[in-house]
């Protein structure tokens, strides 16, 4: 990927790079945790998952205790980074020492008085974070463990209504971007008509010379010229109100096969976030891996998918589809696509949603494609002349791309198979 980067500059985008990404690091620790390890044969009882509390407030840790057989006095210490430690336990400060303070000691040699203690011992937090993991320690002479306490602050639920009926109008707003060709965005508006006569349609649309388009349930949004298709996808997107929204080109035709209601029912019935469908009869999709390194990572695209997806025979896991899916609005709007990206561009959202989006494909639901002939209208034919010199990758935007990935993914290398 350095290929890609001007050699005068390389030294300073890199500098920068990696500033960036240790400031990733820093947000995003969770990426980054060492692994923790279990100690063998501990006397000592601890959670290792479940343990949470909401930033400023208090919880009882759940599962502390002493199991062992000493009849001696024994000492715990419990040691916290983000809070502060106690117990509910009315007991004296000769056996209780540091409370709401980082370190709590319990000293006795009633096993029973100390469980009972460690029972009610309680962790505040006092920074207030609102996604981090407090790793809690925990020992009694030579024993040591870690524990986990999860510090999150819960979000609201963003919920859509999906009307009294369930209908697919109050469920899916089918979204578009056009640019130059109003034959064929009028061709795509007809199909969908002819079967789904009352679902909302979003055009976002950057064409030089706009024209109007008056059509029943259709919004249009008009942009700066030649603003792209990613700015595009994002102003579409923008303005949905229903839980999902289905993409397609404006040069894609619905037919008997474009069947949202069965995208719907995978989306209500499993957790993907995004489910594609066969594109002008070719079930296009791929699969992403990532591998990590020092000085930056690799991405490989490869064709095909991860497993079926159970519950859906025609269904599979995959990491990425066509320019035809459902979505769920809220997940994927938080992915969002990159304004910088103009020409062609696809494979980049998926890229961009590669950990938080979970994608999936049906070969049993498609949409067509328009004639891919030339027109025989002269003035169509003009526009579509037009059109490709707008449409068409060239080596500069490939270029861009590439150095794109080179510093906002951290990217050393790039392959692309299938």
């Amino acid at each position: 990927m350095e290929d890609y980067i001007a050699k005068d500059q390389m030294a300073s985008v890199t500098e920068r790079r990696e500033k960036e990404f240790e400031d990733y690091q820093r947000r995003y620790p969770a990426m980054t945790k060492d692994a923790v390890i279990a100690a063998p044969n501990t006397p000592l009882s601890y959670p290792i998952y479940g343990a949470g509390v909401m930033p400023l407030h208090t919880i009882v840790i759940p599962g502390l205790g002493f199991h062992g057989i000493s009849t001696e006095k024994v000492q715990v210490i419990l040691r916290a980074s983000f809070g502060t430690l106690n117990t509910l336990a009315d007991t004296s400060k000769d056996i209780v020492h540091g409370r709401g303070g980082k370190e709590l000691r319990i000293s006795t040699s009633n096993r029973k008085l100390l469980n009972h203690i460690l029972e009610h011992v309680t962790y505040t937090s006092t920074v207030f974070l609102v996604n981090a993991v407090d790793m809690v320690s925990f020992e009694t002479g030579s024993y040591r463990v870690k524990f986990p306490v999860t510090i999150q602050q819960l979000p609201l639920p963003k919920l859509f209504d999906p009307g009294p009926g369930n209908h697919v109008r109050d469920l899916v707003t089918i979204t578009t971007k056009t640019f130059l060709r109003y034959h064929k965005l009028q061709v795509l508006l007809k199909s969908i008509r002819e079967f789904y006569p009352d679902v909302k349609v979003i055009v976002a649309d950057d064409s030089e010379h706009p024209e109007k388009i008056e059509e029943a349930n259709v919004e249009h949004f008009i942009m700066p010229f030649g603003k792209g298709w990613f700015a595009g996808r994002n102003l579409a997107v923008s303005q949905v109100t229903t839980k999902y929204y289905l993409w397609v080109d404006d040069d894609c035709l619905f037919t008997e096969n474009t069947k949202i209601e069965k995208l719907v029912e995978v989306l209500e019935n499993t957790n993907l976030d995004v489910v594609g469908g066969r594109l002008a009869g070719n079930d296009f999709k791929f699969k992403i891996f990532y591998e990590e390194g020092e000085d930056g990572s690799c991405l490989h695209i490869r064709s095909g998918s991860f497993h079926p997806l159970e519950g859906f025979p025609n269904c599979v896991i995959t990491g990425g589809v066509a320019n035809f899916f459902l979505a769920r609005t809220e997940e994927t709007r938080r992915v969002g696509f990159d304004p910088k990206l103009q020409r062609v561009a696809h494979i980049e959202f998926f890229m961009d949603g590669l950990g938080n989006l979970l994608v999936g494909s049906c070969s049993d639901v498609g949409v067509g494609h328009q004639n891919r002939d030339l027109a025989t209208d002269s003035q169509q034919a003009a526009v579509e002349k037009n059109y490709s010199k707008f449409r068409t990758n060239t080596q500069e935007q490939i270029r861009m791309k590439l150095s794109l990935h080179y510093f906002k993914n951290r990217l050393k290398c790039y392959t692309r198979t299938g």
